[in-house]
């Protein structure tokens, strides 16, 4: 697959750079990958999202995690915490994946966010999809809300996610929630200050 290429665009609204260095420093904003014939948009969702994007959200959801949710809890986030909502697209115009996160609402002596749900369908896994989502929340909550750190949980048994989480974008664990989904697994509550990045 090296000859072929799959280029990834994310659209970050209200943010500008003077470069592209610095544009890439801050978001990787626009990249080239070695893969296949594939151009994979990751989009703001308060500018770019539509109601249908939410469906295939939805969809995306179900085909991937155990972990699902009615279509009610994506509208909240949607009108909650727009700037948090981000999808990646095929060529043409599918959504593949997308990363659905929040502001924390409780009172705390940090600003924090936190990651309700990210996907990508298994057809397009290993591209760094699931990085440049969580990347984008992660620039979206200290740009727009100067969070602090980000929070989320994931199942013990989930070697990939941890991966992702720990070795690719630095997360620590910071607890284990005991028997907190719904089949009884137990999760590592997670975290990642971004003064870390």
């Amino acid at each position: 697959l090296d000859h072929k290429r799959l280029w990834i665009l994310i659209h970050i609204h209200r943010i500008q750079f003077s470069n592209p260095a610095e544009l890439e420093e801050k978001l990787s904003i626009f990249i080239g990958v070695s893969y296949g014939f594939l151009s994979t948009r990751i989009h703001h969702g308060k500018h770019s999202a539509s109601y249908d994007d939410l469906l295939a959200m939805q969809a995306v959801n179900i085909a991937c995690l155990p972990e699902n949710y009615q279509m009610k809890y994506y509208m909240y986030h949607i009108l909650s915490w727009p700037q948090l909502v981000f999808v990646a697209e095929d060529f043409n115009g599918k959504v593949v994946g997308y990363v659905l996160a929040k502001m924390e609402e409780e009172p705390s002596a940090q600003i924090h966010g936190h990651i309700t749900s990210v996907a990508v369908l298994r057809s397009h896994r290993k591209l760094g999809i699931a990085k440049k989502l969580m990347l984008a929340a992660h620039c979206a909550m200290r740009d727009n809300f100067r969070a602090v750190y980000v929070s989320l949980h994931v199942r013990k048994s989930n070697a990939a996610a941890k991966h992702l989480y720990i070795d690719t974008l630095r997360y620590k664990i910071h607890d284990i929630e005991a028997k907190y989904y719904a089949d009884a697994e137990d999760a590592y509550d997670m975290r990642c200050y971004f003064n870390s990045e």
